[in-house]
């Protein structure tokens, strides 16, 4: 009998065994079926199916699963199925938990969806599993800039501030102050600094997930894991005695920015002085510190000064009426953000930042430096008072001639009576300064015995310098030249005044159209305009060869003249004929009406944001377009994220203009699968702009990259160890740069590097060696890069030049290496995608 019993278990077993075989057989067969059938859901089911029963067949389905599931989550991203998205990711990762490609790809989707924290894990994870996994590595370093801020560094590696910091915090604790609440810890350096100074109990709170979490790790590295109680809210939030048992003798912050205010200094020490801090200490008495509550920084002064400067002109004010004769319409008033911020419903940060003493072509002080505005932090009724107060109504002198192109300000955070930082341009300091661009004047001229008006508040926690205007002294009187934006009694006397002045007012203000700075800075760059002007001539030209209206003049007046008269000959050709323009450039662009009026076209702008439309219109009208010259190409399109395809179902594209590259100074995502897509488009005779692109670089030393790419080791950090931790988020490319004005030794010429081309693919190659001859001994640190966008053969835009609204970049190296005049390095450049990597073959 137990023989028989045996004999039976095992054929039950077997029995069990065959009917799994066949279940995960046809539910194999299912999977592909619905593959097949484009069912991603039910063939995603099914292989879950087969991987819980069969988990042996992990790498032989491996492929296809990951591959289904992206096509499901896809599905259920379009559906806003958000929860059940990562449900399946879920799954996946615990099918395959060390898979580098899904974690990535979980990451992406988070990324998308905002939540950047958990993103970086998953990708920070990818990389662990896989360093040389490219997609995890771009991903990351992108998620990596926005979740610790590249100034962490630089202020980590300022020396000087972080000693008197350290000084003011010291010097408070030693005088009895007990208890201390850090507000925006960021690393926990100034936590760090009240314990070592000896406070009993230390506080500190920071919102962001990951400085908080990397605070964690520094506080704990440098022993100081039970002493400092770190809290991963916003100071706003805390409560007594839920988060804090008690309220604290001292407030330590940094939490400003350019513009003081910026980052809610003010909220933030108001909350704290009526529920976090004890009362302050009485005037006029010495008793000690330790029953009364104060903040450092004490107050700070804030100082301006108007300035001329051409580059930041040109970023804020369209300076030019015509560019490759297309007329800008006079009804059209383009503007930046920081001027849109005045009236707008939104709360626009009313100021951009530059680092003064780097900005290309410097600056010209145009009046002294005066005091704006003190405030007094140690003072609650003041810190309430600064958003209610009038402005404050403030006329300088000007003291040297020129245009008026900005007011400059700085200030000075007095730490104590004792202690204090300067950000002022001319000291040497990790601080850029806030940039008030100056518009909407009649004339920015200004000479000695004018002077400069303006007001001065605190609004929706921002510094405000506002109503800019010039008061001039002309056949005797005094007229205010002031800002179209005023209002009131003051601009209708200005308005009154008008005549009296050699440079007249405007009627009114027309269609008014705000630029991202960027834009403006495109709109100004005439030899960008000229040089596509030039190029799709030349594309027209070849055409449509019979027509004389294309010759290429280079004034170009005659191309414009011609192509009227052309017109009227060739009337039924244009009318039926038309060539098809694309362009899907970002942003803001005049190049469809180039091309409008270069010859018979149709072209399509792929410009969004309906002011954008309106002022295009407008700008069509004024130089006599028929309206069905120029069409908006996202009205033809049922699914916007399919922006590539034909202009008609019988048609094909002559000229498609793809944007390459980013302002930032890097190559735009998935600029080669558009040109992919884009080939597969044109006509016969079609051209892509740009039609090949040539990356140039070279060898330097500069101490200021390695400084703002990684902290330099416990020296700059007073002796704590947090570079270890921070510099896990640093980037091997640096961008947004000035290469004019960046502080560097070159160490080489400039070399070829890198060629796309966008027409001909099969002339690219995706990894290649560049030898680069050292013409200077020294330690190289960097290696910028920029590019010459070529239209075609003979027509190239350099991304480095003076007139460029693109920035450069540079990729800095880990470690510097040292060489010698005459030394041969060779560089090892990577293209993949639209991802470029530079690293040096030791």
């Amino acid at each position: 009998m137990p023989n028989s019993n045996t004999k039976s278990h095992r054929g039950h077993q077997g029995g069990q065994e065959a009917g799994r075989r066949e279940l995960v057989s046809r539910s194999l067969q299912s999977a592909q079926h619905c593959l097949e059938d484009q069912d991603f859901g039910t063939a995603y089911a099914h292989y879950l199916l087969v991987l819980n029963l069969a988990p042996e067949l992990k790498n032989d389905v491996r492929e296809t699963f990951r591959f289904t599931l992206f096509k499901w989550a896809e599905e259920l991203a379009s559906l806003a199925r958000i929860q059940d998205l990562f449900n399946c990711y879920e799954q996946a990762l615990e099918l395959f938990p060390n898979d580098e490609i899904i974690c990535n790809s979980m990451g992406e989707h988070l990324f998308r969806m905002g939540f950047r924290d958990e993103a970086a894990g998953y990708f920070h994870k990818a990389l662990k599993l896989n360093p040389d996994f490219v997609d995890a590595k771009e991903n990351f370093y992108r998620v990596a800039n926005w979740l610790v801020e590249r100034w962490h560094f630089i202020m980590l590696n300022d020396t000087n501030r972080n000693l008197i910091y350290q000084k003011a915090i010291e010097k408070v604790v030693r005088s009895g102050c007990r208890t201390v609440l850090d507000i925006g810890a960021g690393t926990g350096i100034l936590s760090m600094f009240a314990k070592k100074a000896g406070a009993p109990c230390v506080y500190a709170c920071e919102l962001s997930k990951t400085m908080y979490e990397l605070a964690c790790d520094v506080v704990a590295a440098n022993n100081m894991e039970g002493e400092i109680k770190l809290l991963p809210i916003k100071s706003l939030d805390i409560e007594i005695p839920k988060h804090i048992p008690e309220r604290v003798s001292l407030v330590v912050t940094e939490t400003v920015d350019a513009g003081l205010f910026g980052e809610g200094i003010v909220e933030s020490l108001i909350h704290a002085w009526e529920h976090l801090l004890l009362q302050p200490k009485p005037k006029n008495q010495d008793t000690g510190t330790e029953d009364y509550g104060q903040v450092i920084p004490a107050g700070a002064i804030v100082f301006g000064m108007a300035v001329e400067c051409k580059e930041i002109r040109r970023h804020h004010r369209v300076g030019i009426k015509e560019v490759a004769c297309v007329r800008l319409a006079e009804t059209v008033e383009f503007c930046s953000p920081t001027r849109a911020s005045v009236s707008s419903e939104e709360t626009i940060e009313p100021y951009t930042t530059e680092k003064l003493s780097r900005v290309p072509g410097g600056y010209m002080p145009l009046t002294e430096p005066f005091q704006a505005m003190t405030v007094d932090f140690n003072n609650l009724e003041e810190l309430k008072s600064l958003a209610t107060r009038k402005p404050c109504k403030i006329s300088i002198p000007v003291t040297q001639g020129g245009v008026l192109d900005a007011i400059v300000v700085w200030f000075v955070l007095q730490l104590d009576d004792e202690h204090s930082l300067s950000t002022s341009p001319s000291e040497e300091t990790c601080w850029e300064q806030a940039v008030y661009p100056v518009q909407g004047l009649p004339d920015y001229s200004v000479k000695p015995g004018d002077a400069v008006m303006m007001e001065v508040c605190c609004q929706d926690c921002y510094l405000r310098i506002q109503k800019i205007s010039v008061l001039t002294s002309e056949y005797g009187m005094d007229i205010e030249r002031e800002n179209t934006l005023a209002s009131g009694n003051e601009a209708e006397l200005c308005s009154a005044l008008a005549s009296l002045q050699t440079t007249s007012t405007p009627d009114g203000i027309g269609q008014e159209c705000m630029l991202e700075s960027t834009e403006i800075a495109l709109l100004n760059n005439v030899p960008y305009h000229e040089c596509f002007s030039a190029a799709i001539g030349k594309v027209l030209s070849s055409l449509i060869p019979t027509r004389e209206s294309l010759s290429m003049d280079v004034d170009g007046h005659d191309r414009e003249m011609n192509f009227e008269k052309s017109q009227n000959k060739n009337s039924s050709y244009t009318t039926h004929d038309p060539l098809y323009v694309l362009d899907v450039s970002e942003g803001f662009s005049i190049l469809p009406i180039i091309a409008g009026k270069l010859g018979p076209v149709k072209a399509y702008s792929s410009v969004e944001k309906e002011q954008h439309q309106i002022a295009l219109n407008i700008i069509s009208e004024a130089n006599h377009f028929p309206k069905e010259t120029l069409e908006f190409w996202l009205s033809h399109l049922e699914d916007e994220s399919v922006m590539l395809r034909r202009p008609k179902s019988d048609k094909l594209w002559n000229i498609i203009i793809l944007d390459v590259i980013e302002t930032s100074g890097l190559i735009q995502q998935e600029v080669m699968e558009k040109a992919a897509i884009s080939r597969c488009l044109l006509h016969s005779g079609g051209k892509i702009f740009p039609q090949y692109v040539v990356m140039y670089g070279m060898l330097v030393e500069s101490q200021s990259l390695v400084l703002e790419s990684a902290v330099q080791g416990t020296e700059p950090t007073l002796g704590f160890n947090i570079a270890p931790f921070i510099n896990q988020f640093k980037v091997p490319v640096r961008v947004f740069l000035d290469l004019a004005t960046l502080l560097c030794v070159p160490l080489s010429k400039p070399t070829e590097l890198l060629r796309l081309d966008l027409m001909n693919p099969y002339l690219n190659s995706s990894s290649r060696e560049v030898k680069v001859q050292v013409s200077k001994s020294g330690h190289v640190t960097a290696i910028p890069f920029w590019y010459h966008i070529h239209l075609d053969e003979d027509i190239y835009l350099d991304t480095s030049s003076d007139s460029s609204h693109w920035k450069q970049a540079a990729v800095v190296l880990d470690k510097p290496i040292q060489v010698q005049l005459g030394d041969e390095l060779v560089l090892n450049i990577q293209h993949y995608k639209s991802n470029v990597s530079i690293t040096v073959k030791q």
